[in-house]
């Protein structure tokens, strides 16, 4: 690529060959380390750069770069649609319907339809209590923008 540039042996081809002593390139690598070190970063940047414009809010790319960062081993961090259930009514006598709902389960109130969230990460325990910061960071980064999400330990 045209930013892959080789600083200890571009100085060498750049030297006269009459000066191209051990002493005259041992002190020109010298001069050259601190633009090694500012070009080596850079490309540090670069990549980490080009890492987080390749990744966006899609599900799938959303949770490897949370694996990426947070488990890189087991890799347990999962992302789960967001639970919508609908609400169970209970009429009054009034209006004469059957008082008996069925099986009734309860559930949290960010769990219905239209209020609760978009999607829910699911990660290890672990994880949550050490780097809750950095979870929410990438998260927050990544999601696309009005995305509402929870996280659940496993």
């Amino acid at each position: 690529m045209w930013f892959e540039v080789d600083y200890k042996k571009l100085i060498v081809l750049l030297l006269p060959i009459a000066l191209r002593k051990r002493k005259t390139i041992a002190y020109l690598h010298c001069l050259v380390k601190p633009i090694d070190e500012v070009y080596y970063q850079w490309k540090q940047k670069r990549q980490s750069d080009w890492y987080m414009l390749n990744h966006n809010g899609q599900r799938c790319k959303l949770r490897k770069v949370l694996n990426d960062e947070l488990d890189t081993r087991q890799r347990g961090i999962r992302i789960d649609d967001g639970t919508s259930f609908k609400r169970k009514y209970i009429y009054t006598k009034a209006e004469k319907k059957p008082i008996y709902l069925g099986k009734v389960f309860i559930n949290n109130k960010t769990e219905f339809e239209n209020t609760g969230v978009d999607f829910v990460v699911f990660a290890p325990k672990e994880i949550v209590e050490l780097n809750i910061h950095k979870l929410k960071f990438l998260i927050k980064y990544y999601k696309l923008a009005g995305k509402r999400y929870r996280i659940e330990k496993i």
